[in-house]
C-alpha cells in the first residue's frame, strides 16, 4: 500500500555513495519530482557525489556530507537539518556510517531495505521495509522506495541537461569524429581489467575508424593503468586520466559513440547521459550492477568465477555475493570485448 496518496511536503534521500550508486539513484529522485513536482527534495550525498548531483539537479537541495571529517561532519549535516522534519526519509544506503547519519534526520517514515537487501544492521534505523523487486538491479530496488511512497510505476529514465561550458569543452575535444571513451580503472584496483586486454580492444577500435580517449580519475592506480597501455599501443590515443572533473567526463561520454569500462562510475555516468556501455565484469553480478540500459552488452566472467569459488550459481547466492578472487578480471579475453564491440557498433550503427 502507497504511503502518499498526494504529495508529501518533503522527503529526504540519504545515498552517499558511491558515483554509479548516486547515478542510479537519480532516477528515482526524479521520478518522485515529476509526478509530486511541489514535493521539496533534500539529498545528503558524499563530498564528490554532491558536487556531481548540485549541478544536474538544480531543484533538488543537496548537502554534502565529509565522511573524512567523521563525527564533525555528521554534526555539520545536523546542524543545516536542524529544526526540519521531513515526511518520509528514504535510507537508500545499509553502510552503518549512514544509518549513525541518519539519528539526526527527523521523519514519519524512514524507509529501508527489506531482508532481502538489508546488511549492517539498517533494519534497526527504519520503519518501513521496502519490499525488494523481481529484478535484482540496484536501479530497480532504488525504483521500489519510490513507488511505496506512491510514486506511479514507470521505466527508469533520466532528465540531465550538463552545465554548457562542459558541453563546450567535450565538444572541443572529440570534434566530430566518432569517439570511444575507454574508462579503464575503477576505485578498487581488483575490479580493473588488463593494460593488454585494453590495448588490444584500443588498437582494433582504431582499425575501425574510431578515435579514442582515455579517461579516469586523479589516483594513481588510474594514472598508471593508463600509461601502462599507452606503452602498449601502435597507435595514437589522447590520455585524459586525472585532467577531468566528473562533469567534464560527463559531457564527454556524452559526446562520445561508446564507452568501454569495468564497474565503476563511469559506466553509470555514460548510461546516464544515453551512451551505449560495454560493462567489464568478473567481482560483481551484472545483473544487479551492471550500466543498466546496456545490460546486454556486458562482458563477465562473473557467473563462471562464482562457480569456481563456490560451487553454486548466482541463484543460490546472497543478492550481494562478489567473487573474492583479485585476478578473477584477468579471465576476460580481449577477443570477447572486441566481438562484443563489433556487435554493439553494428547494432546501434554507431559505424564511422
Amino acid at each position: 500500500m502507497a504511503l502518499f496518496s498526494s504529495p508529501p511536503q518533503s522527503i529526504c534521500i540519504l545515498r552517499l555513495s558511491a558515483i554509479g550508486d548516486a547515478c542510479n539513484a537519480i532516477a528515482a529522485v526524479q521520478a518522485i519530482a515529476r509526478q509530486w513536482p511541489e514535493t521539496k527534495l533534500t539529498w545528503i550525498a558524499g563530498v564528490a557525489e554532491a558536487r556531481l548531483l548540485s549541478p544536474l539537479l538544480p531543484n533538488v537541495e543537496v548537502i554534502a556530507f565529509d565522511k573524512k571529517a567523521g563525527w564533525r561532519g555528521m554534526r555539520d549535516v545536523w546542524r543545516v537539518l536542524n529544526g526540519r522534519r521531513f515526511d518520509a526519509l528514504l535510507h537508500m544506503q545499509t553502510a552503518i556510517r549512514a544509518s549513525a547519519l541518519s539519528l539526526g534526520i527527523k521523519a514519519r517514515y524512514r524507509l529501508g531495505f527489506d531482508a532481502t537487501r538489508v546488511s549492517d544492521l539498517q533494519q534497526w534505523f527504519t520503519n518501513i521495509k521496502v519490499p525488494s523487486p523481481d529484478s535484482l538491479h540496484v536501479l530497480d530496488g532504488f525504483m521500489a522506495f519510490v513507488e511505496t511512497l506512491g510514486v506511479n510505476p514507470a521505466p527508469a529514465n533520466w532528465t540531465l541537461t550538463l552545465p554548457e561550458q562542459d558541453m563546450i569543452w567535450a565538444n572541443s575535444v572529440i570534434g566530430e569524429s566518432p569517439t570511444l571513451i575507454v574508462a579503464p580503472a575503477a576505485s578498487k584496483a581488483f575490479k580493473n581489467w588488463t593494460a593488454e586486454g585494453y590495448a588490444a580492444v584500443i588498437e582494433h577500435a582504431s582499425q575501425r575508424g574510431f578515435n579514442v580517449i582515455l579517461a579516469g580519475g586523479p589516483g594513481k592506480t588510474e594514472i598508471e593503468l593508463g600509461k601502462a597501455i599507452e606503452r602498449l599501443l601502435n597507435t595514437d590515443v589522447s590520455n585524459l586520466i586525472g585532467q577531468t572533473s566528473l562533469l567534464q567526463m560527463m559531457a564527454l561520454e556524452k559526446k562520445a559513440a561508446l564507452v568501454i569500462a569495468p564497474d565503476s562510475g563511469p559506466a553509470h555516468l555514460a548510461n546516464a547521459v544515453g551512451t551505449p556501455v560495454i560493462g567489464l565484469y568478473a567481482h560483481h553480478n551484472p545483473a544487479r550492477t551492471g550500466p543498466y540500459f546496456w545490460r546486454d552488452y556486458v562482458v563477465s566472467v562473473y557467473e563462471q568465477a562464482i562457480a569456481d569459488e563456490t560451487g553454486k550459481t548466482p541463484a543460490q547466492l546472497a543478492w550481494r555475493t562478489r567473487v573474492k578472487d583479485n585476478t578473477a578480471m584477468n579471465r576476460i579475453p580481449s577477443e570477447a570485448v572486441i566481438s562484443t564491440f563489433d556487435r554493439l557498433i553494428e547494432e546501434k550503427e554507431l559505424q564511422p
